[in-house]
């Protein structure tokens, strides 16, 4: 299966939530991310039912501070 992260192809060999492929790319502070599918925001109390399909656009986002 594969999806695409942030523009860069990602294969996976099961279909994934959206916790374990943010797990899996290293993203272990979940705080201050946000996570849309196909320019669909999730909520963050749904990532671990979400379950990813092939093709599907994901990107994820930091905030950061500064000004």
């Amino acid at each position: 299966m594969i999806i695409s992260v942030n523009n860069t192809q990602l294969e996976l060999d099961t279909p994934y939530n959206i916790s374990v492929v943010l797990h899996n790319l290293q993203f272990h502070q979940t705080k201050g991310l946000a996570v849309a599918v196909n320019n669909q925001v999730v909520p963050k109390s749904a990532w671990e039912i979400y379950q990813l399909k092939e093709n599907d656009k994901v990107t994820i986002i930091r905030a950061t501070q500064g000004g």
